[in-house]
């Protein structure tokens, strides 16, 4: 649908400038005044613009399943409870959102019709839930725990960011001072050794010869390595196989590769849980699994369990037929059937994964700092040695 810039006017003569989507400007003067405001200009947005105009936080979605939550339980009409919301949001983008979803519901449509017009703020598993709300009467419920799950991926998000920017902020500052020691230290030291004429020891020719690359060579040295990320960055992206080949890799690289699949596993039992405590049935809970794990290698394994379920196989031995899900998630689903509670089975993985996953990065914080100090100060070590070593041997053959 176009997005239109418009210039408007309300009823005490405010003026009010936004961004709305809408069919065409007769489309845009109705929305505008069904929202008490009569436009005076407007301009149509390029795309490039529309992808510029504002962003939805995660949290900003949080605080609209919980608003929802208590519109529902307090029995309150949801199209009465989306106009009160859309006149009281802050964020200039979601109410321009909330005003798409109120107009699509005074034509008709359904609440999880309308969210699935925006996939780039309420993915396939929100419209799910919503629907599965819509049918079986339990909106209240549903909302509740997308609002928890959401919560729960947020408090995970942020923990996985405080594991990776140390890190990287601590890469950028041995990065900086080895480019500094081989630009302008180690040359200075190189045209002493190399006046003196004496023979300069293995060590000390190795770090020459990186000097000199590193000086002569930089296009190379740098541009070589970001060429080679840029272009697998693509080929993953482009190419079924290489995503999957990366998919995998990522899943065996050691300490990082178990802690991903841990959160992959804890993703999966979670929104599968959240889906068939929902009413939605175990193929449609897989399908729509299948496209949040965000995984190839695992995507491709409950796109394999769910042909097989549809097959007459039971769930459990769908799942340990394939060879990627752990013994844990496999004995769940087994206590799941057997009980008949498979969604309180399932979220006992996701409850293990998720505590697992978060003792094991607070325990990677505490390794983190003394690892990459000890990396900083062999670095320099390795450095100083290849340097003071032909000095030692001339203050050696001095004293002789």
């Amino acid at each position: 649908m176009p997005t239109y810039q418009y210039k408007a006017v309300d009823h005490g003569g405010r003026t009010a400038r936004g961004n709305l989507d809408a069919m065409n400007d007769v489309d845009l003067e109705l929305r505008l005044r069904r929202m008490g405001l009569d436009m005076l200009a407007f301009r149509l947005l390029e795309p490039q613009e529309r992808r510029a105009r504002g962003s939805i936080k995660r949290s900003d979605v949080i605080n609209l399943c919980f608003d929802l939550e208590q519109i529902s339980r307090a029995g309150i009409p949801m199209l009465d409870g989306l106009r009160d919301l859309r006149d009281g949001v802050e964020n200039p983008r979601l109410r321009e959102i909330l005003t798409s979803v109120v107009e699509d519901m005074e034509g008709g449509r359904l609440l999880s019709q309308c969210l699935a017009q925006h996939p780039a703020v309420f993915n396939n598993v929100f419209v799910s839930l919503i629907r599965a709300g819509e049918q079986s009467g339990l909106m209240a419920e549903v909302l509740g725990n997308l609002g928890t799950t959401l919560r729960m991926q947020d408090e995970l998000h942020a923990q996985m960011r405080r594991l990776l920017v140390y890190p990287c902020i601590v890469l950028v500052v041995v990065l900086a001072v080895m480019v500094f020691l081989f630009t302008f230290l180690v040359p200075q030291v190189t045209g002493l050794l190399r006046t003196m004429g004496i023979a300069l020891p293995i060590q000390t020719r190795v770090m020459i010869g990186i000097s000199d690359a590193v000086r002569h060579y930089w296009f190379l040295v740098f541009g070589v390595p970001l060429l080679g990320a840029i272009l697998a960055f693509s080929l993953v992206q482009a190419n079924e196989r290489a995503r999957y080949a990366w998919d995998h890799v990522k899943l065996r690289i050691p300490v990082t590769g178990p802690l991903l699949q841990k959160v992959i596993m804890a993703r999966f039992a979670n929104v599968f849980a959240l889906l068939y405590r929902s009413g939605i049935t175990i193929l449609d809970a897989l399908r729509t699994s299948e496209a949040i794990v965000d995984n190839k290698v695992i995507g491709d394994s409950i796109a394999r369990a769910a042909v097989q379920i549809n097959a007459g196989v039971s769930l459990t031995e769908a799942f340990r037929e394939l060879g990627t899900f752990p013994q844990l998630v496999i004995r769940m689903l087994r206590v799941g059937e057997a009980t008949g509670a498979l969604d309180t089975a399932l979220a006992n993985v996701t409850y293990f994964y998720n505590r697992d996953v978060r003792e094991s990065i607070e325990r990677g914080l505490k390794l983190l700092e003394p690892a990459l100090i000890g990396v900083l100060g062999l670095s320099l070590l390795l450095i100083m040695w290849a340097v003071l070593s032909p000095v030692y041997d001339i203050l050696g053959k001095l004293n002789l």
